[in-house]
């Protein structure tokens, strides 16, 4: 059986997927051709990450295709339940990437609380000529530690987020429509750990108390965060999106940002995707990724291991 990584995986994926008896084929295929790829060369298992969709024209046009796999958490690229109705296995990999995202997201806060973002666009054209005005533009830096992340989003993302900031001595707020309650465990040296409860508040509590907000939901119908939401919000808050695109509304950002309502962003994904509004591309106060959230080795390694692991469970 063949299976098309459309999107790429990893080598550890690729060798577990050929121990199980599969032939991978790693071809990058442009969308329009998908279907007719897999039809052609008789694919039973379309792997998929974000760039990649798998709507109901490839899901009617392959009959042959028996598993849709997203390597990752969000299957929002995936008619997922038009193809389970229409006897297809859709499975994903919501465990691998939880870390990855995490620490995104404090690289994120870090970078803007310290200027990371902008100073390492201005050293390299000031650097040696206004060394002095650089160190005062870029001396007003704040700490994470004592002050207050609020987490939109209490699923394995966010309270992999809440684990580091208590490392760092962060308070956690959490708001959560569907988690009422979790149970963060920080593992020190020597088998030591220390477990703290976190019971989710309103999201209305959670955007008056927070220095930083960070999202970690799913792709939405409306904006999670517009302008009445920022209006509730502290003065010089930070926020950090490493979820899914359109959650923020990105014109009203740029609004807060401007008039110093918000602090900084930053912004792993976006409303255009591939193709974000310039005005957030060029504003100084937003720090940047290009949607790399679970784009680390380790990550990546477990996503490809832990999708052969479920097609070779359903298929052999």
């Amino acid at each position: 059986m063949k299976v098309l990584a459309n999107d790429g995986i990893s080598k550890s994926g690729i060798t577990a997927l050929e121990k199980g008896g599969f032939e991978v084929i790693t071809t990058k295929v442009a969308q329009e051709q998908v279907a007719n790829f897999i039809n052609n060369n008789d694919v039973t298992v379309l792997l998929v990450r974000s760039a990649t969709k798998v709507r109901k024209d490839i899901i009617d046009a392959c009959p042959g295709l028996k598993v849709i796999g997203r390597g990752g958490v969000g299957m929002d690229n995936i008619d997922v339940e038009y193809a389970r109705a229409n006897g297809k296995h859709v499975i994903n990999t919501p465990a691998s990437s939880s870390e990855s995202v995490a620490e995104l997201v404090f690289a994120h806060l870090f970078s803007g609380v310290r200027f990371l973002h902008d100073s390492n666009r201005n050293m390299p054209l000031e650097g040696d000529s206004d060394f002095e005005g650089l160190k005062k533009a870029y001396a007003n830096g704040i700490e994470l530690r004592g002050k207050t992340i609020g987490i939109i989003g209490f699923e394995r993302i966010g309270q992999a987020v809440a684990k580091m900031a208590l490392g760092l001595g962060m308070k956690v707020i959490a708001s959560d429509k569907f988690v009422s309650k979790a149970e963060i465990k920080v593992d020190f040296f020597n088998g030591q750990s220390i477990t703290i409860d976190i019971v989710t508040e309103p999201l209305e509590t959670l955007f008056k108390n927070s220095d930083f907000i960070t999202l970690h939901v799913p792709a939405q119908d409306g904006y999670v965060i517009d302008t009445a939401e920022l209006a509730l919000m502290k003065d010089n808050v930070g926020i950090v999106n490493c979820a899914r695109g359109g959650v923020i509304n990105e014109v009203a950002l740029i609004e807060a940002l401007d008039n110093n309502k918000v602090l900084f962003a930053g912004l792993d994904v976006f409303e255009n995707e591939p193709t974000p509004e310039i005005k957030i591309l060029m504003h100084p106060k937003i720090s940047l990724t290009p949607h790399i959230g679970a784009a680390t080795l380790e990550a990546q390694d477990r996503i490809g291991t832990e999708l052969a692991e479920q097609i070779i469970g359903i298929l052999k």
